[in-house]
């Protein structure tokens, strides 16, 4: 069984309502993106934030960290905006959980049609088989150690660090 938390970003959708107004609104379920590949995991859905990651506080990765340690599933997807996803991964990472977490989210809103968000959130699911206990960060077909990795913003990807 796998369960997956959700934080809101650009693989939800998340997105502001119009230029001048701070709030957001997320456009999909990404429950939607999982159905099409026909994931044969057992898999539940927890919506804990619908959150920019610029706007996820200590507060917010603290209920991140409470889920975790009450989850009974031992591999746990998180989907998380990009922009501090390596936070979150680095918070988590330091608390020696004893589960195999894996973070994605992606560059594309989920709601676009080219969106990197269904291929993240696989690959997310399907690394969870061969890891082993820890944090990691899943993107763009490869993953990350929570502790070896910083976002190119030039580039908008992930990589390990030098």
């Amino acid at each position: 069984m796998i369960k997956i938390f959700t934080t809101g970003g650009t693989i939800g959708g998340l997105e502001y309502v119009n230029s001048t107004d701070r709030s957001l609104e997320n456009s999909i379920d990404i429950s939607i993106f999982l159905k099409a590949p026909n994931i044969s995991d057992s898999y539940t859905i927890d919506y804990l934030l619908d959150k920019d990651s610029r706007h996820i506080t200590l507060e917010d990765r603290e209920l991140i960290r409470d889920r975790i340690k009450l989850s009974k599933e031992e591999r746990i997807v998180i989907t998380h905006g990009t922009y501090t996803m390596i936070d979150t991964a680095k918070y988590l990472g330091k608390l020696n959980l004893k589960k195999t977490i894996v973070i994605t989210g992606s560059f594309i809103l989920g709601s676009e049609k080219h969106s990197d968000a269904p291929f993240n959130l696989g690959f997310a699911i399907g690394a969870l088989k061969f890891l082993e206990n820890g944090v990691y960060i899943a993107m763009n077909g490869e993953v990350f150690s929570h502790g070896n990795v910083v976002k190119n913003v030039q580039e908008n990807r992930f990589e390990r660090k030098l």
